[in-house]
């Protein structure tokens, strides 16, 4: 079984529905359930953790070596620190991202009272009052603070507000989406990823394909904090595909268009043989794809692994510009994702060792340490040698 017809219109649907979802780290309840009724309404079982990780399952032919898809929840956010005498908030960072892209942003303070609104400013703000300090201050978290949309002038009217230290804010995401695919906006960093396993499972419903054994399709909470799927996977898994994003940036290889096959991030390898079978199911389907590795990045895969899971981890990505900032994706490589995910997990199983926890060695896997053979162009063609223009695979490989 190939990958499955992707319906796109669904899955831009989903986004959207996602996006406009608050889900700051620590305060996921709403976009978890969510979730879970999505899950319903495609008749997918489901079950949640003490704090609302979800675990969700289809059955396959055989129980083991399951299968697991995963992407997060959770988004970036920030936390009230102080209350200030000048009836402002100072702020800290939930995640890792750079004050830059908080200067301006509208927010979400949610507080016993209820939610207020509000904007992360800098500390001088006004340009006729600062004049040329407004561009030479600096610039982090000691510089901004949070104005409240209400009526606080001193510390002492912010209690009156029963705002507190501790509070937790969201921020806008301020999404766009264009006619021509692309898509902008906060927090496509993971709720781009969710979506498209949301599209891949709309696909598997719809068309109803044997899978061949149960993949779990994981849903976490705590990733931008570095927890991720530390406590959601089963014994039963043994391979574990994340979804998340990929940087296009200067020196990487990433792209917004096709799939983004992580080779390595900060914490080490991918799995050989799972990211090699991704390879070859882009390449067999026909779906564009690249590689590239991410020095500084980490997913649900690291915190698997870190966890002590015995589990064979791999990363699809889908380009993204600017990330943690004001996120730009490309639909293209969403729809590529969710096609690639569908090949995976319809694909037969390759490694049925995997199947056991603990086994000898019969079974186990090899890697080639042949020496590779040269192949030489034979006639019409050589040109491309002296020109130094590498031929291009035929436009029929090259699916766009």
């Amino acid at each position: 079984m190939g990958r499955l017809t992707i319906d796109t219109d669904y899955l831009a649907a989903k986004l959207s529905e996602l996006l406009a979802i608050p889900s700051p780290t620590g305060y996921t309840d709403s976009i978890v359930r969510e979730t879970c009724a999505e899950l319903e309404r495609l008749g997918v079982p489901f079950e949640l953790t003490r704090r609302g990780a979800i675990r969700a399952s289809r059955k396959g032919v055989k129980h083991k070596p399951a299968r697991a898809i995963i992407s997060h929840l959770d988004t970036l956010g920030a936390m009230v620190k102080l209350l200030k005498p000048n009836g402002r908030l100072e702020v800290v960072p939930i995640g890792h991202w750079s004050a830059r892209f908080a200067e301006g942003a509208r927010c979400t303070i949610f507080s016993e009272a209820g939610t207020y609104r509000g904007t992360i400013l800098p500390l001088k703000a006004s340009g006729h009052t600062f004049n040329e300090e407004i561009d030479t201050q600096g610039v982090g978290w000691d510089h901004v603070e949070l104005r409240v949309d209400a009526l606080s002038r001193a510390a002492d009217d912010l209690e009156r507000l029963k705002i507190q230290i501790g509070d937790i804010i969201a921020i806008d995401p301020q999404p766009e989406f264009l006619d021509n695919g692309f898509i902008n906006s906060r927090h496509l960093d993971n709720k781009a990823g969710v979506a498209v396993m949301l599209a891949a499972l709309e696909a598997l419903c719809r068309e109803e394909p044997e899978l061949p054994v149960d993949v779990l399709w994981l849903f976490t909470i705590s990733e931008e904090v570095g927890q991720g799927a530390s406590s959601i996977l089963t014994h039963d898994v043994a391979s574990m595909v994340t979804i998340d994003n990929g940087t296009t940036a200067p020196g990487q290889n990433s792209s917004e268009f096709g799939v983004t096959i992580a080779m390595a991030d900060q914490t080490g390898p991918f799995d050989w043989h799972l990211t090699k079978k991704l390879v070859e199911l882009a390449r067999t389907n026909e779906i564009l794809h690249r590689k590239d590795v991410f020095r500084y990045y980490r997913s649900d895969s690291a915190s698997a692994i870190a966890a002590g899971a015995d589990v064979r981890t791999a990363l699809l990505a889908f380009g993204i510009d600017a990330s943690h900032g004001y996120e730009r994706i490309h639909m293209h490589a969403l729809r590529s994702l969710a096609e690639l995910v569908t090949a995976y997990v319809t694909s037969p199983v390759q490694i049925e060792r995997d199947a056991k926890d603990i086994a000898g060695l019969k079974g186990f896997t090899t890697q080639p340490t042949d020496e590779a053979g040269e192949t030489v162009p034979q006639g019409r063609g050589l040109e491309w040698e002296a020109s130094g223009t590498q031929p291009q695979a035929p436009i029929s490989s090259r699916r766009t």
